[in-house]
C-alpha cells in the first residue's frame, strides 16, 4: 500500500464478523455491527509535543487492534474499505500468543 498518514494516525483494515451465529442463524446486514477490530496496514511518524519533540506511534504494520467503536475516517482504495484513526482511539492490541520477537 502506498499510505503513510500523517502524525499520530493509522490506516486499519476492519476485519469483517462472521454473517452466521455458532448456531446457524444468518445475520441479515441491517442487524450486523460496525466492526471494531482490524488489522494495521500502515502508521504514520508520530506526535509532536508541545515542546517539538516527537513520540513515536506504539503500533506497527500487522498489529490486530481494537479500536473505539464509531472513531476515525472510512475510506476506500483500490475497492477495499480501510479506516485512519488517531492513535488514542486504539484501545487494545490482540495478542494471538505468539511473539514477534
Amino acid at each position: 500500500m502506498n499510505l503513510r498518514p500523517l502524525g499520530d494516525r493509522v490506516v486499519v483494515k476492519p476485519v469483517e464478523r462472521d454473517e452466521m451465529t455458532k448456531s446457524g442463524i444468518l445475520i441479515p446486514d441491517t442487524a450486523k455491527e460496525k466492526p471494531q477490530e482490524g488489522i494495521v496496514e500502515a502508521v504514520g511518524t508520530g506526535r509532536i509535543l508541545d515542546n517539538g519533540s516527537k513520540v513515536p506511534v506504539e503500533l506497527e504494520i500487522g498489529d490486530k487492534v481494537l479500536y473505539a467503536k464509531y472513531s476515525g475516517n472510512e475510506f476506500k482504495l483500490d475497492d477495499i474499505e480501510y479506516l485512519i484513526i488517531p492513535e488514542r482511539d486504539v484501545l487494545a492490541v490482540v495478542d494471538n500468543g505468539t511473539t514477534n520477537q
